[in-house]
């Protein structure tokens, strides 16, 4: 059964890879495939990284709602990209270095949530409560104190902000493309090295203690890989949401088991199959009509307030 679910899911994510890349293909097949490919890259890369970076923060939190983006992460990520309009202008930071951006949003972004998490790290559930609470006031604050900043910036160069808030995938900086893919890569590995300890932590605070797990070293190590996936991501193409909530679910309604050697790949495989088809269609079938950053936070939008009415926030 595990293996029926992982070989349909891969199936499916190369029909749509073949699609993505074929389809309406005309010109120079050269330059398709290598400006097509690098898409794709990106596509799978961000994929994989939020799915997974979902997937250890509810098994951490102990809940099957809650995602970092959920928790004020791309509110945050949008009042730095304001602040630094609002401070140099567009015109430089349309000027500055992809490079200096990236690196700057990844240092920033991941120096934030580990301390807009930080509470996680307790030992009771008090300290998850007041985690909840405290990733909701500041989400609610960063959209507040971004709305404040857009009011005194001047309107043509509101454009830029209103750009760079979705996840945008049709331009990748090659260089940052391969950044990006060798930090994710290293993660991701360290990610599947911890799938059983991730296990154990799933079972609660005095169940993974009593089986000799130590609890709060596990949770922050966890968290880190998290910051650092959901980081590079959003440093690399923009906040998508609800896409962790919504691949994440699917692949729980539809895993044989709750283990984390089945999940990691299943999400990764839908996550990967929701971008690169929703883009394909997007591009080949709909001319771009719609950003698919706004398409699935649509959709992730009903399935968080289905699993909200459904199970409670729990």
């Amino acid at each position: 059964m595990r293996d029926k679910s992982v070989l349909i899911c891969s199936l499916m994510l190369v029909v749509c890879c073949v699609l993505f890349m074929t389809l309406e293909a005309r010109g120079n097949w050269d330059f398709v495939l290598w400006f097509r490919g690098c898409k794709l890259a990106a596509l799978l890369l961000v994929g994989a990284s939020v799915s997974t970076a979902t997937l250890l923060f509810q098994t951490i939190s102990r809940n099957h709602i809650l995602t970092p983006s959920i928790m004020g992460f791309d509110a945050l990520f949008a009042l730095i990209l304001t602040l630094a309009v609002f401070t140099i202008g567009a015109a430089g930071y349309n000027h500055l270095p992809p490079e200096v951006v990236f690196f700057v949003n990844l240092v920033l972004l991941v120096g934030a949530a580990l301390l807009l998490f930080g509470t996680l790290l307790g030992q009771h559930r008090a300290d998850l409560m007041r985690m909840v609470l405290t990733g909701i006031i500041f989400g609610v604050l960063f959209r507040s104190l971004t709305s404040f900043v857009v009011r005194m910036i001047d309107p043509s160069e509101f454009a830029t902000i209103q750009v760079s808030s979705y996840a945008r995938f049709n331009y990748i900086e090659l260089n940052l493309l391969w950044l990006s893919a060798v930090l994710t890569t290293a993660t991701l590995l360290l990610c599947w090295r911890m799938r059983r300890q991730l296990d154990v932590l799933g079972l609660g605070y005095e169940m993974a203690t009593n089986l000799g797990e130590p609890v709060a070293r596990r949770q922050k190590q966890a968290l880190v890989l998290v910051a650092v996936l959901v980081a590079v991501s959003t440093a690399l193409v923009g906040p998508v949401a609800f896409l962790g909530l919504l691949v994440v679910s699917i692949a729980r309604l539809i895993a044989p088991n709750e283990t984390h050697a089945m999940l990691i790949p299943l999400s990764a495989l839908i996550a990967g199959i929701v971008l690169v088809g929703g883009q394909t269609i997007l591009e080949r079938v709909l001319g771009m009509s719609t950003p698919l950053a706004v398409v699935i936070d649509f959709v992730g939008g009903f399935v968080f307030l289905a699993l909200l009415l459904r199970r409670g926030w729990t």
